[in-house]
């Protein structure tokens, strides 16, 4: 079992998508101050790093040490394992004080959290009225329609026994889970506003995705090897109909973001 947790460590950093600058442009231009941000589930820092760039200073937090160990060390990035669930001390001791975040970040991560018990955390650590919490996740990917035609029934059939609950949450981008935030400057609800990212991939980095999925190792531990002889043949024939060989093909991965500010209240 920790071997698997290793190895999905490894691949999740090798081949999760990063996200689009515009994402982060967008987010950043809804916090009246760039100086502290909060990264909570930052797994191995795709949207740390990118924050960095735009915030003075990004605590990235997860409760995965192996996690954090892959992660881009950056001077003003800090990185910090936590509990599951964090006490109120533990918060003020790790994170920060009260009413000093200027920005609270989940990236493909909010669906496994503890609603009750973080969104207070969060409105306790950001700054009021206008600090800003900003959730995202990203769906399915989209290579053509004739890897897609492969990709769906896999996503949908074989694989859907083996996804925790929540990642219905997920599949309805977001637009179901509870966020009890007001809308930012400029906006008229929280969202989801939709996004693009896209990230370059051979069949074979394809699988190494696939083989990173919590779904996937979740079947492997019951025994039951989703990428099957069978379903790699599918796949490989699917990769190949366009005459592309093993050569390297984009795949667009939707991001839908929900985005808050605390408002007055605590």
């Amino acid at each position: 079992m920790a071997e698997l947790f290793i190895k999905q460590a490894v691949q999740y950093a090798k081949t999760r998508p990063t996200y689009p600058p515009q994402l982060f442009q967008f987010i950043a231009s809804k916090t009246p101050n760039h100086e502290l941000v909060w990264d909570v589930g930052t797994g191995s820092g795709q949207a740390a790093q990118s924050l960095a760039g735009l915030y003075k200073n990004v605590i990235a937090t997860d409760t995965s040490l192996k996690q954090l160990e892959f992660a881009p060390k950056l001077q003003n990035i800090k990185y910090q394992q936590t509990s599951p669930v964090m006490s109120m001390q533990e918060l003020q001791e790790t994170i920060s004080p009260e009413s000093s975040v200027d920005l609270v970040t989940i990236a493909q991560a909010l669906h496994w959290f503890d609603f009750p018990t973080f969104y207070p955390q969060a409105k306790w650590v950001l700054k009021k009225p206008n600090g800003v919490i900003a959730a995202w996740c990203y769906t399915i990917p989209q290579v053509n329609p004739s890897v897609d035609s492969v990709f769906h029934p896999f996503y949908t059939l074989d694989s859907a026994p083996y996804w925790d609950p929540v990642r219905k949450l997920v599949d309805q981008e977001y637009r179901s889970i509870d966020f009890p935030f007001e809308p930012v400057e400029g906006e008229e609800d929280t969202g989801p506003f939709r996004f693009v990212t896209e990230r370059r991939m051979d069949l074979e980095g394809f699988f190494t995705y696939i083989r990173s999925w919590s779904a996937y190792q979740t079947a492997r531990e019951k025994g039951v090897e989703l990428l099957s002889e069978d379903v790699v043949g599918n796949f490989k024939r699917a990769w190949d109909e366009d005459g592309g060989g093993d050569e390297e093909k984009v795949v667009k991965f939707p991001v839908y973001l929900r985005i808050g500010r605390v408002g007055g209240n605590p």
